[in-house]
């Protein structure tokens, strides 16, 4: 296992910056974010062109560093939605504008990954209305969506297949895979495409009370990626926001907080010995959504608290007369 960083919460420097950074702080592996807008890592437009590709590389070997995914976390959220006013700033147009654009930018991130021989792109669903998940006004609502997963995503995982890319969703609050079942469902929906995986983010799934580790052990072999980021459970808040509380992340009030890891109810020993036995060796990626310190202070407290975690290889097993396995 390696310790990566998620160069998207670092978007206002530039890409030499983060990479000293990095290695600074002692990490191994980035995933870069390839949205359009305002992106200071990736051009998306440029990447194919002459040998662009192998420049980018190079650039970021010569830091010592490996690429462990690409992201399109932005993009990828309009294939689904929503597509109104909330995905505006991503992308301003009618909903079937914003839907192929949304399934483009997913398209051509697989091929940013596939000229870069980079296994892995991480994003989301999307959702046109996170609300169907409760039965009234429609009972039949949730049903609409999981249709539609299918119908749209099942096209884009083909191109997925055409260039040797895995599609690692993200379970997360306003998608259409947010919990254990539903990415149980996915995997159905999809006819079980062999494109079709996830990323594994622990917080974002302690916001409905999901057993982390019992996702690890029921969908290990579709884990393609792992994002490092706790979560906080404000037990003198809980009792009245819950888990799941409406407006910004600082009001002191919330029940829930992301946190860097260490800092949450994230129980890391527990999370790295299930990873390993599933056999997911890659990448921890940080991702710094803790808004209690500074970006910097959370990288160099992560790197300190997870790399004495980390599992370097698998057990090699035992073949003496007191135990075998």
């Amino acid at each position: 296992m390696k310790l990566g960083l998620c160069t998207g919460t670092y978007s206002d420097l530039s890409l030499d910056e983060v990479c000293r950074l990095a290695v600074e702080y002692g990490y191994e592996m980035l995933e870069i974010e390839t949205f359009e807008k305002n992106n200071l890592h990736f051009d998306i437009h440029t990447i194919f062109d002459g040998d662009n590709g192998k420049k980018y590389k190079k650039k970021i070997k010569d830091y010592g560093l490996e690429i462990a995914s690409l992201g399109n976390h932005p993009e990828s959220q309009l294939v689904m939605g929503p597509y109104g006013k909330d995905t505006d700033d991503i992308y301003h147009g009618t909903k079937e504008e914003k839907i192929r654009f949304g399934t483009e930018a997913v398209i051509r991130a697989a091929q940013a990954a596939n000229e870069l021989e980079i296994p892995v792109v991480v994003g989301f669903t999307g959702c046109e209305n996170f609300g169907r998940v409760c039965q009234w006004p429609d009972a039949g609502a949730w049903e609409r969506e999981e249709e539609i997963l299918a119908q749209r995503w099942g096209k884009i995982l083909d191109k997925y297949d055409e260039y040797g890319v895995k599609f690692a969703h993200e379970p997360h609050p306003n998608e259409v895979v947010y919990d254990i079942e539903t990415a149980q469902r996915s995997v159905e929906l999809l006819g079980s495409h062999k494109s079709w995986g996830f990323n594994f983010d622990p917080a974002n799934m302690m916001m409905y009370g999901i057993d982390v580790e019992a996702f690890i052990d029921l969908l290990g072999d579709r884990i393609y990626g792992v994002h490092a980021k706790d979560a906080q459970i404000v037990k003198h808040n809980v009792g009245r926001s819950g888990l799941n509380p409406h407006g910004n992340y600082r009001r002191i009030d919330r029940g829930f907080r992301f946190r860097i890891p260490g800092w949450g109810d994230v129980n890391w020993e527990n999370i790295i010995t299930e990873l390993a036995m599933v056999g997911y060796f890659g990448a921890l990626n940080f991702e710094h959504e803790d808004i209690t310190m500074s970006r910097r202070d959370g990288m160099k407290k992560t790197a300190a608290y997870l790399k004495s975690l980390l599992i370097e290889a698998p057990f090699e097993g035992r073949s003496d007369l007191n135990f075998r396995f």
